[in-house]
């Protein structure tokens, strides 16, 4: 038996279920790249139609939220030494987990407060974790789910409008690794666009904090 083409396997499968299913995995601790999945659907929903780019988005999105949830639900019922132990064991680490990815994730999540679970989804490494320190601080499940609804969302349209746009000058043999290239750029840009936001909430609070201090004074 030759080797998993997980990019194949996307191709092959191609419908919404899929994208819920690979989505849902994707948004757990399962290492499935969301980029190889939102981006060729779009691609091919560019070329022949089948699918529909908001459907892909709609449909990941939710698969992405089912994902979240079930990481909220761990982070809030199990705990941090059920989770720690999860991450340093043998399963954890098939899945690409460790604890200090784990302490990264909660540590943007304290920083940044309930915002980390819109922010952080589009972060790479704290995108599918975020959801778990969001469980352990018991915030409120229905904003937690806005927030991870709106990032996700966000996160998705990009992927999707990424595919559409690469269906216009690239072949399909060259798409994968076109997708890879260009993922990186996204990221970078994502995360000085993160870094930039974050700056300027921090500064905008030190501001009124100093008003504050001010008149009462």
């Amino acid at each position: 038996m030759g080797e998993f083409d997980f990019f194949q396997f996307i191709i092959e499968h191609l419908n919404y279920g899929w994208i819920f299913f690979l989505m849902l995995l994707e948004s757990t601790v399962i290492p499935v790249p969301s980029e190889l999945v939102v981006s060729p659907a779009a691609y091919f929903a560019a070329e022949d139609g089948q699918l529909n780019i908001w459907l892909i988005i709609l449909y990941g999105t939710l698969g992405a939220d089912c994902g979240a949830t079930i990481n909220y639900i761990a982070g809030r019922y199990l705990g941090r030494p059920i989770i720690y132990r999860f991450a340093n064991s043998k399963w954890g680490k098939m899945c690409l987990l460790n604890q200090e990815k784990v302490e990264k994730s909660e540590k943007y999540f304290d920083k940044n407060g309930a915002t980390a679970t819109l922010t952080g989804r589009l972060i790479p490494g704290i995108r599918h974790l975020i959801s778990i320190p969001a469980g352990m601080a018991r915030m409120n499940f229905w904003r937690f789910l806005f927030f991870t609804t709106l990032g996700a969302g966000v996160w998705n349209c990009i992927l999707a409008a990424l595919g559409w746009w690469l269906n216009s000058f690239v072949p399909r043999e060259e798409l994968e690794a076109t997708i890879d290239r260009y993922s990186e750029y996204i990221k970078y840009v994502i995360l000085g666009l993160v870094a930039l936001a974050i700056i300027y909430f921090v500064g905008k609070y030190l501001v009124k904090r100093s008003k504050e201090k001010r008149n009462k004074e």
